[in-house]
């Protein structure tokens, strides 16, 4: 006798069975694992295994001081259990809410730890091979004049001229691990920002197309209600009666039923598909300014999405100035093709608009390079 899943009594219920095929590893869960730039995450991976590696050695060397073999040891342990958190980031098969690079930035901040608790238990001869990785750090994300910058360059300066080994300072370490932990607290902040703007522009961009499937929608319901026509006078006082998908001459100045009966349901379909055309073709053009980034969201795209719906919502706002007289001269159009003409100048002209979300975004991406990416920026030790 079969059960209610339609198996027999032998047989796993067939819910069971799709259960257990999507826990294996199925091209579905993989890809859901490697959500986000697969050669960024492998980055990560790689880097942990160096640090592994680098974590062993100096605590072998830590070990051989009797006097600080303790205290290295704990920071060794704690190193290793960021390494551990950075790779179970990069898994993040469990996580409840998962973004296209959020496991990214959190593996990241748990290396950073790690790199940051290296320092405190490094020996003072690693400290000085890791002291240019350290001021090229603190030089990117403080200005040239910070107090923290000088003082690291002082640092830095005083152990390359140290002719009597008297070695690194506790309290330089401390200074030196601090700022150099601030520095990378300020670089992750940089890209949060970048994360934050693509969200926004998203919402807004989503925010734009749904307003314009609903001014679509409401056209093709209340077609009368705002109508895309042009009332050009032609001859011996015959009026002609243009829409973007019709048109018809009548006797004398038309009436507003007249009007209403030439309008159709289709026009502010029409002139918004024609400014998304335009639209797409000013985002293409755009493309030329883009020199892509290295971040794991996706700047430019998002800013090319925002022009679409935006040039189909200029495209009929544009139409309807002009229909209304506010470009003198212009309130007449003669024919069907002038319409679509100048919804296609129309659509394209989101370009005035846009153009600014463009610049900011470019700011942003620039801004995670830090201060000294700024024009006549220099550093101290330079």
């Amino acid at each position: 006798m079969s059960d209610a899943t339609g198996g027999g009594p032998d047989r796993e219920p067939w819910l069971t069975r799709v259960r257990t095929w999507y826990d294996t590893r199925t091209p579905i869960r993989a890809s859901r694992g490697e959500m986000g730039p697969w050669e960024q995450k492998e980055a990560v991976r790689a880097r942990i295994a160096e640090l592994e590696a680098i974590l062993d050695a100096a605590a072998v060397r830590a070990s051989a001081d009797k006097e600080r073999a303790d205290v290295a040891e704990s920071y060794a342990v704690k190193a290793r259990h960021e390494l551990v958190q950075a790779q179970s980031a990069l898994a993040h098969d469990s996580h409840p809410r998962m973004r296209g690079a959020a496991h990214l930035g959190v593996a990241q901040s748990h290396v950073d730890s790690a790199m940051n608790l290296m320092v405190w238990m490094a020996s003072g001869e690693d400290i000085k091979a890791m002291l240019p990785d350290m001021l090229a750090l603190i030089d990117e994300h403080f200005a040239p004049r910070d107090p923290r910058r000088i003082r690291a360059t002082e640092i830095a300066r005083r152990l390359q001229h140290d002719d009597q080994n008297r070695g690194l300072r506790l309290g330089e370490r401390a200074f030196l691990a601090e700022t150099v932990s601030h520095a990378r607290r300020l670089l992750r902040k940089e890209t949060l920002r970048v994360r934050s703007f693509v969200g926004i522009v998203m919402s807004v961009t989503v925010g734009l197309f749904l307003a314009a499937i609903g001014v679509a929608v409401m056209s093709c319901i209340w077609e009368t209600a705002i109508p895309l026509c042009f009332t050009p006078e032609i001859s011996g006082g015959r009026y002609k009666v243009v829409c973007p998908s019709f048109s018809q001459d009548f006797e004398g100045p038309p009436t507003a039923e007249q009007i209403a009966d030439t309008a159709r349901a289709q026009d502010y379909l029409i002139i918004e598909i024609v400014g998304v055309l335009s639209a797409a073709i000013a985002s293409a053009a755009a493309l030329r300014r883009i020199r892509g980034t290295a971040l794991p969201y996706n700047v430019p795209v998002v800013l090319a999405l925002l022009k679409l719906p935006t040039g189909a919502l200029t495209a009929g706002l544009g139409l309807l100035l002009m229909r209304g007289g506010f470009v003198p001269g212009l309130s007449a159009l003669d024919s069907t093709a002038q319409i679509i003409a100048w919804a296609i100048i129309f659509g394209y002209s989101q370009q005035l608009f846009t153009k600014f979300v463009d610049n900011q975004g470019q700011a942003v991406l620039d801004a995670v390079r830090g201060p000294s990416s700024h024009p006549g920026s220099t550093g101290p030790h330079a």
